[in-house]
């Protein structure tokens, strides 16, 4: 047993009394040795008491306990956090981009998009313009982690104490909450941008950091991004912007508005500030001398410019093109819509403002919409290929895409006319075909022109009697003076003797779409009730000046993304008809502008070759026309714009009626001498058929490429000497084309596709009839 006092309760040591209970016999608790207890030994010092308010403070144990005890905290929140927050998708606003459209010389045409935005690579920002930003933003962006501590305590102590708003935000910070999260201001955001930013650091380079951040950022003027502000603030690309305009469109970041000095001059001396704080900044960080910052003035930008939208041309030149990307499968539609791309097309600014001059002058300078009714339903399409190239360099689509959204350059609703009948002339050739009395037919082949005469095939007449414009009798008629006043009974004739199957395929060949509307294998085809495009008989008639060679037109020279090339289809390039063929027909429509319908074209001042056509009713006249180095069509249409539908042109600009050689001749004349202006006039190079002749009466004694076999000139010796008109159709009328054989020859085509048997004029697929009223004809 313990020799030590032993502290005992209710009596002394070795009484074994240990009950606890109280028998109001002691004070208080002793210790073994005597001494009350709380009371030191001998020789040791007691802790003090805490006395008062001292007792409410914590002790040090505490304070360390409950520090280590929040560090934990943080420490296992932040953990936590970087585990449970995801780098999540970009939000839709930061990845929307406008399209950019190019004219062919790279000069902008348009934007479409809700977003102003063109992303950029990083490669393609100057390093001159990256350091402006970096001086500007984030100098030691490449040497810091993606949070800096000590600039978030510095920003938001400068803004408790009045020194000025500042985010504190790294340049990774800021890409985050551009390209990631919104752009609301709540605890929550700010710790996401925390977390995702530390994880993006860890995850990306910084130079995709710092493009991003230069591709999501606003600059004002609508400009999202560092290339759109380029355009809204210099009207350059970022490449082209010298170190003085980058580091001011640096400054914008700061107070995007705010430094527009020309929006805000009282703000110019802060702007100016701000801007030479930035270089300095830059020669700091050596990215730039203190002598060529010395040189450095300040460099106004430029006046803002009003969104250019879709207005004027614009808005038919982008939807054309866009059409074309996504009719070629270049690009789907969904795709294109997102945006992103840069499209350089191949409309050329000079033959694209010539056009729509020559619009303006020629014709809607003749309207008065409130004098005459008719000269508001008046419209107008162009379209102009380079025959050689394929390339669409000029493309007119209406007054103003605003006021009139349907293409009238692209539109398959209106009659063609007689602009078609040249067709029938080239497939003659091509197929080597015959009258029906076994002439073969040439420029010089004869054919009765009178009007409303029967049209017969090899068992006698079809029961199809065109008129021609204003019922004009002109007899025994060669196919070229036939073609220069152009004739419909002769070409209806011709279009059966060739074969309309045969017609058909040759327009097709040629470039006219197959699935154009009333497009049909029948004798009436020579006289345009088809509606085919003026864009596409402007393909056609371009295959017509290149000697026969055709390929599908292009409105598109080059597409990047992000700058990367799209892949563009190779032109494919074929010989659709013997050379011969289109060169043959080229000399009968030299005679055209020569001395027939489209001598108003002559104002050219160049050698041309074309075709004047006119719609049913006087909805539309057409011209068809090409010089070696151009191939154009005009057409002007009649439409009421609040209910679409067609309306006749009788009286437009106070004229009794509109005809192919009066407004669209004149537009083409004006519009071609524009576009060429100042290239010398090139003559045709023709090969023609043996014995054919060019309009001054030489003829070729070449052996054409790929020619057929020696044709006969010879105009037929039996014609019929009786040239009377028929009152109305009859089985064997008296005045036919050639008279035909005892024995009957075989037709050169059988129709297979369409009727051989047309209502009567002004019926369903016939445009023919009386030039003043409904049902009038196609004709010149």
């Amino acid at each position: 047993m313990s020799d030590e006092p032993q502290l005992i309760d209710g009596g002394p040591a070795g009484t074994g009394t240990r009950s606890g209970i109280d028998d109001g016999n002691h004070d208080t608790p002793h210790r073994a040795d005597g001494l009350p207890a709380g009371k030191p030994a001998k020789g040791r010092k007691g802790r003090p008491q805490r006395t008062g308010w001292r007792r409410l403070l914590p002790t040090w144990r505490m304070v360390l306990g409950g520090f280590l005890l929040i560090v934990l905290l943080i420490a296992g929140g932040l953990v936590t956090g970087y585990l449970l927050v995801d780098i999540p998708p970009a939000n839709r606003a930061a990845i929307a981009q406008s399209n950019v459209f190019l004219y062919s010389d790279g000069s902008q045409l348009a934007r479409e998009g809700k977003v102003n935005r063109e992303n950029v690579q990083l490669s393609q920002v100057p390093k001159r313009i990256q350091h402006a930003v970096l001086a500007a933003e984030d100098r030691d962006f490449y040497a810091e982690s993606a949070i800096n501590p000590e600039a978030m305590v510095r920003a938001a102590w400068n803004t408790a104490t009045g020194k000025g708003k500042q985010s504190g935000s790294t340049i990774t910070q800021q890409y985050v909450k551009n390209y990631y999260l919104d752009q609301e201001q709540t605890v929550t955001r700010k710790a996401k941008e925390f977390f995702i930013a530390i994880k993006l650091d860890r995850e990306v380079s910084k130079d995709k950091i710092l493009e991003g951040y230069l591709n999501t950022s606003y600059f004002g003027r609508n400009a999202y991004g560092i290339q759109a502000a380029a355009q809204a603030y210099y009207g350059k690309d970022i490449g082209e912007l010298n170190t003085a305009q980058g580091a001011y469109l640096a400054t914008l970041l700061n107070a995007p508005s705010a430094y527009d000095i020309v929006a805000h001059p009282q703000n110019k001396g802060r702007a100016t500030a701000r801007w030479r704080y930035v270089l300095d900044g830059m020669v700091k960080k050596g990215w730039l001398t203190r002598a060529d910052r010395q040189k450095m003035t300040f460099p106004p930008p430029s006046e803002a410019r009003a969104p250019s939208g879709m207005s004027g041309q614009r808005g038919y030149l982008v939807e054309a093109v866009e059409d074309y990307l996504t009719s070629n499968g270049i690009i789907d539609e969904q795709t294109l819509a997102r945006g992103g791309y840069r499209i350089t097309t191949t409309i050329d600014k000079k033959k694209q403002d010539a056009f729509a001059e020559a619009v303006r002058d020629r014709l809607m300078s003749k309207l008065s919409p409130e004098d005459r009714k008719v000269d508001r339903y008046v419209r107008a399409g162009g379209a102009s290929i380079d025959p050689k190239t394929g390339r669409v360099v000029a493309l007119y689509g209406g007054i103003d895409y605003t006021k009139q959204f349907v293409n009238n350059a692209t539109r398959r609703d209106y009659q063609v006319g007689s602009t078609f009948k040249p067709f029938v002339f080239t497939s003659a050739v091509r197929y080597g075909s015959t009258t029906q009395d076994g002439q073969t037919i040439t420029p010089d082949t004869l054919y009765n022109g009178d009007n409303k005469r029967e049209v017969v095939g090899p068992e006698g007449p079809i029961g199809y009697a065109p008129a021609n414009e204003d019922d004009v009798d002109y007899g025994d008629i060669d196919v070229t003076t036939a073609t220069d006043n152009s004739v419909n009974s002769v070409y209806a004739q011709m279009a059966q003797d060739v074969g309309p199957s045969k017609v058909k395929q040759t327009a097709i060949d040629l470039g006219v779409p197959k699935d154009t509307p009333d497009l049909h294998a029948s004798p009436s085809i020579a006289l345009g009730p088809a509606t085919a495009s003026v864009l596409d008989m402007t393909e056609a008639y371009a295959t017509l000046a290149n000697h026969g060679e055709h390929g599908k037109y292009s409105l598109v020279e080059e597409v990047t993304k992000d700058g990367a090339r799209v892949d563009l289809p190779e032109r494919e390039n074929r010989q659709a008809i013997p050379r011969s063929a289109a060169d043959t027909t080229t000399s009968i429509l030299q005679s055209v502008v020569d001395g027939g319908t489209g001598t108003a074209a002559q104002a050219a001042e160049r050698p041309a070759a074309g075709k004047t056509g006119t719609a049913e009713e006087d909805k539309a006249a057409w011209f068809a026309g090409y010089t070696p180095d151009l191939a154009t069509v005009v057409a002007v249409m009649g439409q009421d714009s609040n209910t679409g539908v067609q309306k006749p042109l009788y009286g437009a600009t106070g004229l009794e009626r509109i005809n192919g050689g009066g407004y669209p001749a004149e537009i083409w004349a004006q519009y071609t001498s524009g576009a060429l202006d100042g290239k010398p006039p090139a003559e045709f190079d023709l090969r023609l058929e043996d014995g054919a002749s060019t309009p001054d009466g030489s003829q070729t004694d070449q052996q054409p490429q790929g020619s057929l076999p020696p044709v006969v000139t010879t105009p037929p010796t039996d014609a019929p000497s009786d040239t009377s008109v028929p009152t109305a159709p009859t089985d064997n009328p008296s005045t036919l084309p050639t008279t035909p054989p005892t024995t009957p020859t075989p037709p050169t085509d059988i129709p297979t596709d369409g009727p051989t048997t047309e209502p009567g004029p002004g019926g369903p697929g016939d445009p023919g009839g009386d030039p003043g009223g409904p049902g009038g004809p196609v004709g010149g």
